[in-house]
């Protein structure tokens, strides 16, 4: 695979602070920034799309933890729900 060296000037989108980086990319890949991006916003571009990608990071990691937890308390909510269940249904039998 053949990498094109291109320095990138970063801006943090949180921050709004710039830092000039040095990266290699896929020739391919950096074909494709360029065809959507017009001249002189190649670093905007990849800025964002670094954010858009930690974000969704983000996203996934907060949805696999929030799934672990609702599964090692399915058990308990359901035991829960249950005993409620019970003093629910004898306190409507008992007003009927």
């Amino acid at each position: 695979m053949r990498y094109t060296r291109i320095v990138c000037i970063l801006l943090t989108m949180t921050t709004n602070t710039i830092k000039r980086v040095n990266i290699s990319l896929p020739t391919k890949t950096l074909q494709e920034i360029d065809m959507v991006t017009s001249q002189g916003n190649r670093s905007q571009f990849i800025a964002k799309a670094v954010d858009f990608y930690m974000q969704e990071v983000g996203r996934k990691k907060l949805r696999a933890a929030l799934k672990e937890g609702a599964q090692q308390q399915a058990e308990r909510d359901a035991s829960l729900a249950s005993e409620w269940f019970n003093l629910d249904e004898d306190t409507w039998q008992k007003s009927v």
